[in-house]
């Protein structure tokens, strides 16, 4: 019940939502209540007692019964004038009377439906918000197809399970009370009796939905296994087919989709198998009801009037519908809150840099970025020991040794991707964990060995990383980066779409869009991580050229592994297996004889 509590807080303010549902659902159910018992005077008018007898009949029990002041005010009718006048009038009276509860349903539902979709709404929107603040670290851990799956689907069944399950817990049992009221008031001997059905049949019920929840469960990380599956054959599609893994691939989605499907099947067996269950018991008494009164009433040994026998058994015939839905919704509620604990663990799962409640704004960069005795580990893995590094306002700095030594994750550093596992880094002077993230990023533009454009327009794309920026300043971007000539070539120019993930697009093109994106933003630092490195000589030319353009008055620290993006650099930083192992310039470094000489021989930079 925690957990279900938890995910209806996100209808909050739920008493907009609530107190006129309730208000609907109350006169739909009086309505829908009262429409039952004109059974009783519609039987007495067409079939059965002369006019004296009836008004006998209708007289006795209490004031206070509806039934029996309708059935009075129908006698007194049949008096005054005769039974056609008297059928007319409850005609009339029963055509309101569906009229009355169908207008108060259509507005309860109506209500309940504005509630779903504000839960929707405020459940979707916690979730991508807290997606959106984790750590980039997170991303590497967990399976994308995950992440969507509960975004996308394990959300949905949460709002149904939720707001159904409300609608269930004050509808059908107020429903029910009434029934049973009706029921009552006819006959307490009966009704006694025939609700045994309910807790035999709660009992039973909760026997067949018993392991619903642990099969929920595995239904849902099932599904997130296939979204996953789907990603990875999209993304990887050109690999796929050039090694004839095609067959594999679906082999391996069949296999899941098979699980998955199973495991749907006996849900839905164990589901559907409650209601018959609830009915079929509920059947059973109706006929028991139908012989047992039904008997009585010709034998003359009862005292229930055979209009009021009807209005009985149409009653309790009803009743069997709100339990029904009760029934329903006990088994279909494990599903939501199977899904709700894994929506809700997501939104739980805290990112790892958060900023300090009295964190400063960085307003620009001044002087110098430092690293001091920096220290970073992947779980046990020490990846950077004891780094100790200045980049002055203005230099250039390039990061060069073999795969895996520990470059791209000091460049990750340096945004605050992550924060070092000890040692400090600062920026003029101030301690990283002093500042917002946000203003850190915000003096920083990145351009990465695999250039991501979003499924959007050239313009937008540029535009990116300032929205409100003029036609003019996107073209500028452009034309430094090398990238306005092949842009005009394009079907509709700057407003030509690049697909998914810039598929329209070589790679040199995408690289020179990304170049204009960080342009365009205009940070005083550069990142930018084996930008050329995935390119023919051709488009390294012009990427090239359009990263030089990039680097013009502003601070850069390059990753690569080119001779020609390195040689210039002012302070050439050389990592290996996590440590400073040498820096300088190009020709020091060239004249020490040591580890960047032996590199340069090999010409084998790699990240």
């Amino acid at each position: 019940m925690k957990t279900y509590f938890r995910l209806l807080s996100f209808a909050k303010p739920i008493e907009k939502f609530a107190i006129p549902y309730v208000i609907a659902t109350l006169f739909a159910i009086i309505f829908n209540t009262f429409l039952f018992t004109l059974l009783g005077p519609i039987m007495n008018t067409i079939f059965l007692q002369p006019c004296e007898d009836q008004v006998a009949v209708a007289t006795k029990g209490s004031s206070w019964n509806p039934m029996n002041l309708f059935g009075q005010y129908v006698d007194q009718i049949i008096a005054s004038h005769d039974k056609i006048y008297a059928l007319q009038i409850i005609c009339i009276v029963v055509i309101a009377t569906v009229l009355l509860a169908n207008f108060f349903r259509y507005f309860s539902q109506r209500f309940m439906e504005d509630l779903r979709v504000h839960t929707l709404l405020n459940l979707r929107k916690a979730v991508f918000n807290n997606v959106m603040n984790l750590h980039v670290g997170y991303f590497n851990n967990e399976r994308k197809g995950d992440i969507i799956s509960k975004v996308a689907s394990d959300v949905q069944v949460v709002q149904f399970t939720v707001t159904n399950t409300l609608q269930v817990v004050f509808k059908e049992p107020v429903q029910l009370l009434f029934f049973i009221a009706v029921l009552i008031s006819i006959s307490l001997k009966l009704t006694l009796f025939s609700l045994l059905v309910i807790p035999v049949s709660g009992f039973i019920i909760s026997k067949i939905v018993k392991r619903l929840k642990q099969q929920s469960t595995q239904s849902h990380e099932s599904f997130a296994k296939m979204i996953g599956f789907l990603d990875e054959a999209l993304s990887g599609i050109k690999i796929i087919k050039a090694f004839n893994a095609t067959f594999r691939i679906k082999d391996k989605f069949h296999q899941e989709n098979k699980f998955y499907s199973n495991l749907n099947r006996k849900m839905a067996r164990r589901q559907q198998l409650a209601s018959p269950v609830s009915q079929t018991l509920g059947i059973f008494v109706v006929v028991f009801i139908l012989l047992y009164g039904g008997g009585m009433i010709l034998s003359g040994n009862s005292d229930l009037a055979p209009g009021e026998f009807v209005i009985y058994l149409a009653t309790f015939s009803q009743v069997m519908q709100p339990i029904k839905a009760i029934t329903d919704s006990f088994s279909s509620i494990h599903s939501g809150i199977s899904a709700g604990e894994r929506v809700l663990a997501l939104i739980d799962t805290k990112p790892e840099l958060e900023n300090k409640l009295d964190a400063k704004d960085l307003n620009g960069f001044n002087n110098s970025l430092v690293l001091e005795n920096v220290s970073f580990n992947y779980g046990d893995k020490q990846v950077l020991n004891n780094i100790s590094l200045t980049i002055e306002k203005g230099k250039t700095v390039a990061l060069v040794g073999q795969s895996g030594g520990g470059k791209s994750t000091l460049m990750d550093l340096i945004p605050r991707f992550h924060d070092p596992k000890s040692g400090t880094v600062k920026i003029d002077g101030y301690d990283y964990k002093d500042l917002t993230v946000e203003s850190i990023r915000s003096q920083m533009g990145t351009v990465n060995q695999e250039s991501f454009l979003f499924n959007d327009t050239i313009y937008n794309n540029i535009a990116f990383g300032k929205p409100d920026a003029s036609e003019e300043e996107v073209i500028a971007a452009a034309k430094i980066a090398n990238a306005h000539e092949f842009i005009l070539n394009t079907e509709q120019g700057y407003h030509s779409l690049v697909g998914d993930r810039g598929n329209k697009l070589s790679g040199g093109q995408k690289q020179r869009i990304c170049i204009a994106r960080a342009v365009l933003a205009n940070p005083p630092i550069m990142l930018l991580d084996e930008a050329t490195s995935a390119l023919d000589t051709e488009s390294e030319k012009l990427v090239q050229d359009a990263l030089n353009n990039l680097m013009q008055n502003r601070t850069s620290i390059v990753i690569a592994h080119r001779l020609s993006t390195i040689q210039q650099a002012d302070l050439i930083v050389v990592i290996d297996k996590g440590q400073i192992a040498e820096s300088g310039n190009h020709q020091q470094l060239i004249s020490q004889n040591g580890l960047y000489k032996k590199l340069i021989d090999m010409q084998t930079f790699n990240d």
